[in-house]
């Protein structure tokens, strides 16, 4: 009877002091390897402990602002006395709870939507809801008093005109991909013409339009404040950008899938619908996760007309005569909101990415 021998043992497993002197081994390969090792020291020799003198040792952690600027770091009382404000701007502090109950609204619409187990017909009814709700406690109405969007401001303000904009871009973005990829020549020209129109014009002069043409445009008696007038105008510029990501994706697709569907009897939107969009939107997550990253970052350019989202707030916040000056911990503020967003982001985009990858197996 022939044995089959077992394979000759390979390396041991690495324990962490080899994996340590492989990485040692690895800085210093070579002079190039080890000079590059070594300005990288000096420079975080140079960098990080001042750094951590200012932000932690050297900091002010409670008091008021004079004992902030008799301190030699960081005045994070700053951060605790204006965190209301940098949150929530204006709005009256009696009714805080509305701006409030927005935030963890859309962040719960947004957590629900991003797991598989809610994707359904529930989804398309959740989205228009939650954001018609959340704009009707911002502003008030039947028994809310009314707040002024003047008033409006922070977060509340960055993640509902952002949600907003997307729950418009994405749907009109996949017609207007399908559209760039009809045979209806008149339809795609137009589709052509209105992305790279709307790709060829910078997000400020969109918002200037928003703010001075847009008024103008409107028929007699009709008015939209200033924040309505931005969230059209940016979901139009956003569906231009969201629809190449998707026509990138439909591309991937081969053709003879949908034309297999319809030898089959299934008609046009039943193809797009159950074989076209699945694997195109599958192909493209990345893609589309970047880009809302990137339209999240750019909403901060809503200042530049005078809304004053989360970053625009923290940059008011500094300029209290109370507290003047500490802007370097009101930017730092609202970085660590956007980076734990915009983080959250991407790690879910890995994880969404591997658990699609591991469904088609």
């Amino acid at each position: 009877m022939t044995t089959i021998a077992d394979p000759p043992a390979g390396p041991p497993p690495e324990t962490g002091g080899d994996g340590l002197v492989a990485l040692l081994r690895l800085a210093f390969a070579g002079w190039r390897n080890s000079l590059l090792t070594l300005l990288s020291l000096a420079f975080l020799l140079l960098v990080v402990p001042p750094l951590i003198r200012w932000a932690v040792t050297g900091a002010t952690f409670t008091g008021t602002a004079p004992e902030c600027r008799a301190g030699a770091g960081a005045c994070w009382a700053f951060v605790g006395a204006k965190a209301r404000f940098i949150l929530f701007a204006f709005y009256p502090t009696e009714h805080l709870w509305r701006p409030a109950t927005v935030i963890l609204g859309l962040l719960a619409l947004m957590a629900g939507s991003s797991l598989p187990r809610f994707w359904g017909a529930g989804l398309l009814i959740a989205w228009p809801v939650a954001i018609v709700g959340a704009w009707w406690l911002m502003a008030g109405g039947g028994p809310l008093p009314g707040v002024p969007v003047n008033d409006w401001g922070g977060l509340p303000v960055t993640l509902l005109i952002w949600s907003s904009c997307m729950a418009v871009a994405f749907p009109a973005a996949i017609l207007l991909a399908l559209a760039r990829q009809s045979r209806m020549g008149g339809l795609r020209i137009l589709s052509v013409v209105y992305v790279e129109v709307m790709r060829a014009t910078p997000m400020v002069a969109i918002l200037y339009f928003a703010m001075l043409i847009l008024p103008m445009a409107l028929p007699q008696g009709v008015i939209l404040d200033k924040i309505s007038r931005a969230a059209i105008m940016i979901a139009l510029f956003w569906t231009a950008y969201l629809a190449e990501v998707v026509r990138g994706g439909l591309q991937t697709v081969p053709a003879g899938q949908a034309e297999a569907a319809s030898a089959l009897g299934l008609g046009y939107w039943r193809v797009v619908a159950l074989i076209v969009l699945p694997q195109a939107l599958r192909k493209v997550i990345p893609g589309i996760v970047n880009l809302a990253i990137g339209f999240l970052l750019a909403t901060s350019l809503l200042a530049v007309i005078g809304i004053f989202d989360l970053l625009n707030a923290a940059k008011a916040s500094a300029a209290d005569p109370a507290w003047l000056g500490f802007y370097d911990e009101a930017y730092i503020f609202a970085a660590a909101l956007y980076f734990a967003l915009c983080f959250a982001g991407s790690r879910y985009s890995l994880w969404l990415e591997r658990l699609l990858a591991r469904g088609q197996h």
